[in-house]
């Protein structure tokens, strides 16, 4: 069986003006940090694969590094515009990019994959943008009105209740846009 795949970004650790700008229901900085922890790893396991698009810590790197050893999984980083922390830390990683372009293996699709384009922050035409290629992003914390239109959408835990989301979660939000292909049936 092939490994869970999850996607999130913005967790914002150690940000204690995050809950006030995004208007976060938790108490205080502890509670924030504790909760985005327990509902990571409620519904991530050691062995799942996570894609995190970009700013996991706004705190010092000791504190970063204690945060990231409690998270579950195998974490690739998209660089967000607040990562210097979690980057005194890379070995905690499986990968550190700018930019991805993710094949997974889904039988649904005629040649077996599904591509998805993982990059911080939100792009109006990506590779393949025309082809039914998504693209997942952060960096807006919800505050991006969602394009019915468009195979992409925030993955930011703002969006999702804190929870990271698993690939199949992606797969029913974007199964419910309304893109179609630009170019009509291709042969």
């Amino acid at each position: 069986m092939k490994p869970n795949i999850f996607f999130t970004a913005d967790h914002h650790f150690g940000h204690e003006n995050i809950i006030k700008f995004s208007e976060r229901p938790f108490e205080s900085l502890e509670h924030m940090n504790e909760e985005l922890i327990k509902r990571w790893n409620e519904k991530i396991g050691p062995g799942d694969t996570v894609y995190h698009l970009g700013d996991i810590s706004l705190g010092k790197p000791d504190f970063t590094k204690e945060i990231l050893d409690r998270l579950n999984g195998n974490i690739h980083l998209i660089k967000g515009n607040h990562e210097g922390a979690a980057l005194t830390y890379p070995k905690r990683f499986a990968s550190i990019r700018d930019y991805h372009e993710l094949k997974v293996d889904e039988p649904e699709n005629g040649n077996g994959k599904q591509k998805i384009i993982l990059f911080h922050y939100a792009m109006r035409t990506w590779n393949g943008s025309h082809r039914g290629i998504w693209q997942l992003y952060g960096h807006s914390h919800g505050t991006l009105p969602d394009d019915e239109m468009a195979l992409s959408f925030d993955v930011g835990v703002d969006c999702h209740d804190f929870y990271p989301v698993s690939y199949e979660e992606v797969k029913e939000i974007m199964k419910k846009k309304k893109w179609t292909p630009p170019f009509g049936p291709r042969e």
